[in-house]
């Protein structure tokens, strides 16, 4: 079986000092290989897409948006979609695909965000929280930049692939860091992700003032079952990655918002 979890979808926070999770290093590498393969390209690209729904005429923010395949996706389902990633590799990729007047900006999750409030009806972030260590911050800039009843779509490492295959240590219920080398083109690139218990996602988003809709674990495109027998079947029955939906109330009845 591929190393499901070691697939990230696109979120790429600038260098860390120590040089770990330098997606400028390997964009080109990256995003050629998650265009079509079975992690991305038939289990968590379709999945977002299946948990936006109608999209027409909606504004997205993809968050960590990488070399854009998920912004095309919506785009092509008639969203409005402006892309964010701390990678200029990636947004260099990302603007290749999508057009010179595509609406990408360079910009860290961990930092405040260059939109106004209510800019957006939905944000997709897939594969991105579990880069960060606290939540927190992040997410109370998601919720301020969604406007009243939107929504924010996101997926992360399956807590139970996290536990008890990912380098498993002993506690569930600390949140921990781990890392491993990812192959590209005969190089080894060092990654660093944080695992926490479902329970301290579930209390980051409410704390952020959202509500949880969906928490989903969905199946890979059937399609995929002829072009990846061996990962399809496996994909098929362990857990890979755990997706949310988790929406802002909407305004009271005569309220300002």
């Amino acid at each position: 079986m591929e190393r499901v979890t070691d697939e990230p979808e696109s979120f790429t926070p600038s260098a860390d000092r120590d040089q770990v999770n330098d997606y400028d290093s390997f964009a080109e590498a990256y995003s050629a290989d998650n265009e079509n393969n079975l992690v991305n390209g038939y289990y968590t690209r379709p999945a977002m897409v299946a948990l936006a729904g109608d999209v027409a005429g909606r504004r997205i923010l993809d968050a960590g948006c990488g070399s854009g395949p998920l912004s095309a996706a919506l785009r092509d389902r008639g969203a409005v979609v402006t892309g964010i990633d701390a990678s200029a590799g990636m947004l260099a990729l990302a603007r290749r695909r999508l057009g010179a007047d595509a609406a990408l900006h360079m910009v860290d999750l961990r930092d405040p965000l260059p939109f106004a409030d209510d800019a957006f009806d939905d944000v997709v972030a897939s594969l991105v929280l579990h880069y960060l260590e606290d939540w927190g911050p992040t997410l109370a800039e998601l919720r301020r930049v969604l406007r009243p009843g939107g929504r924010l779509i996101a997926s992360v490492d399956h807590p139970f692939v996290a536990y008890t295959f990912q380098d498993p240590r002993p506690d569930y219920f600390a949140t921990t860091s781990y890392t491993f080398d990812w192959p590209f083109d005969g190089q080894l690139y060092p990654m660093r992700l944080w695992r926490k218990p479902l329970h301290a996602m579930t209390d980051a988003f409410t704390a952020a003032g959202f509500r949880v809709a969906v928490i989903s674990e969905p199946q890979p495109d059937p399609a995929a079952r002829a072009l990846f027998p061996d990962g399809f079947h496996d994909l098929s029955r362990k857990p890979a990655f755990l997706f949310f939906v988790v929406e802002v109330p909407p305004s009271a009845p005569g309220s300002d918002d």
